[in-house]
């Protein structure tokens, strides 16, 4: 049994891990890079697999740089079920022919470097290998390989995935966080304790950081919202995935508002057809929020014009409109490292104007323009134009879909036996090395940071400990 580390491996993007076990080849995850030229030469390589031999696919979650890459997999050959929970099908739904209709206009306008990675047409065939699978349900997907999805409380859908591999008489368990989410956080549920595995696949995205808490960013957003939209008359531009964090932000606004914690009442734009979607598969899948939320949607129901003040953009003659709107709005707009889409447009505008701000509210990795405005930069580069940036910049970190250090080492302190290792990925190299000195120090495991492409053996030095679904 072996394990490869495809992506994801001393830095953020790029998710993928490849498993051969049991007769088979089959991958966790197939994500795209994200972040300057590196990452655009990485997803254009070949894989270091045959695409055409893979088997299956697991998902842990539906975010592009977990996703990304499996209509290029299609696209190579791969011919696959890729299993997933219901929520992360149907977010898949909206965001795959998403990415390829993206790529696909960007080489028409000509700012592509090259032909797209894949096509609509590519995405649309990818959709028919999605096969649902139910939280906590444990599944035999082939001989000798069992999995179970459990709530990671990232975003809807999103999974830890429990694997059982046997070969012979002997029976591994590992496990895959995906990406682990932070207690108490709207509209998903806490993460799922997992108490057990031989072998554990760790993120550590914010490993080396602490968040501030939900109640003091709370208090920060409204504080930037009155400040902006009031005294200053300016917008708040806020660049947010589509997929969780512009749910979040809704979420966040609606309750600012129910407690007046909010001055005046704003008119807020959504502007990506895709968070318009995914807030869409967001409430078909109610019975997966919170209780909080769901007391929260039943209150903006009941509120008419007391309520958030919400217009969903749709067409593009809609989404220039906006950048004519000079104070008083919040913008949320798509890609949430301001990388793609139209949040481009609108930070184009916004940036020169001293009275807006600009709210970061999620991970920017390194090469984005996110990170270059979170870095500080006097000045950007938009639609090939210098943009000076006079708005201010305000990172609100207590919005974060992934748990910080202290949130990770909870999640950890749920097994309730010491993993014989401990793999980890999804941060940067200072992130990923410092966590991994903290799970060392704090539970006296055996933990390493792989690089990309190693390959680690998954066999037993013993006799597997773990032998059934628990």
């Amino acid at each position: 049994m072996n394990l490869t580390f495809l992506g994801a491996a001393r830095e953020v993007t790029g998710s993928c891990f490849l498993i051969e076990a049991a007769g088979q080849r089959f991958l966790v995850d197939c994500g795209m890079f994200q972040g300057g030229m590196e990452a655009y030469r990485k997803n254009r390589a070949r894989p270091r697999f045959d695409a055409r031999e893979i088997d299956f696919v697991l998902l842990t979650h539906a975010h592009i740089d977990h996703s990304g890459l499996l209509p290029r997999l299609t696209k190579l050959g791969f011919r696959g079920a890729i299993y997933a929970t219901r929520a992360t099908c149907d977010l898949l739904e909206v965001m795959l022919p998403d990415a390829a209709f993206l790529q696909e206009r960007e080489a028409e306008r000509g700012r592509g470097r090259a032909e797209p990675l894949y096509t609509v047409a590519d995405a649309q065939a990818t959709l028919r290998q999605l096969r649902a699978i139910d939280y906590d349900l444990a599944c035999d997907v082939r001989p000798g390989i069992r999995c179970r999805f459990r709530d990671a409380g990232h975003i809807l859908g999103s999974s830890i995935i429990e694997l059982w591999l046997t070969e012979g008489d002997s029976t591994r368990k590992i496990v895959f966080s995906g990406d682990i989410g932070q207690k108490g956080r709207p509209i998903v549920n806490d993460p799922t304790p997992i108490e057990a595995a031989d072998v554990l696949i760790v993120e550590s995205t914010y490993g080396n950081r602490l968040h501030r808490s939900l109640e003091d960013t709370e208090e920060e957003l409204a504080a930037i919202l009155n400040d902006t939209l009031g005294h200053r008359r300016g917008n708040v531009v806020i660049p947010a995935f589509a997929v969780g964090r512009t749910q979040e932000i809704l979420h966040v606004l609606t309750d600012l508002l129910r407690r007046g914690r909010i001055r005046r009442r704003f008119p807020v734009y959504v502007d990506s057809p895709m968070a318009t979607r995914a807030t869409e598969v967001t409430l078909k899948h109610e019975k997966l929020v919170d209780a909080e939320t769901r007391t929260l949607l039943a209150w903006q129901r009941q509120a008419g014009a007391a309520g958030l003040d919400v217009h969903f953009t749709e067409s593009t003659e809609e989404s220039r409109r906006l950048n004519d709107i000079r104070y008083g709005a919040v913008i949320i707009s798509a890609s949430g490292m301001c990388d793609a889409g139209r949040i481009r447009h609108h930070l184009r505008h916004n940036l020169p104007r001293a009275g807006s701000a600009i709210v970061i509210s999620g991970f920017q990795a390194a090469g984005t323009l996110g990170r270059r405005l979170v870095d500080g930069a006097r000045g950007v580069r938009i639609f090939r134009e210098e943009v000076p940036v006079h708005a201010r910049i305000h990172t609100v970190g207590g919005l974060s879909a992934h748990a910080d250090r202290q949130g990770l080492t909870d999640w950890l302190s749920g097994f309730s036996d010491a993993p014989e290792h401990v793999y980890v990925v999804h941060g940067e190299v200072t992130a990923a090395l410092d966590f991994a000195a903290h799970v060392s120090a704090r539970f006296g495991w055996t933990t390493s940071v792989p690089a990309a492409g190693q390959i680690v053996s998954l066999d037993a030095p013993r006799a597997g400990r773990i032998s059934a679904v628990t």
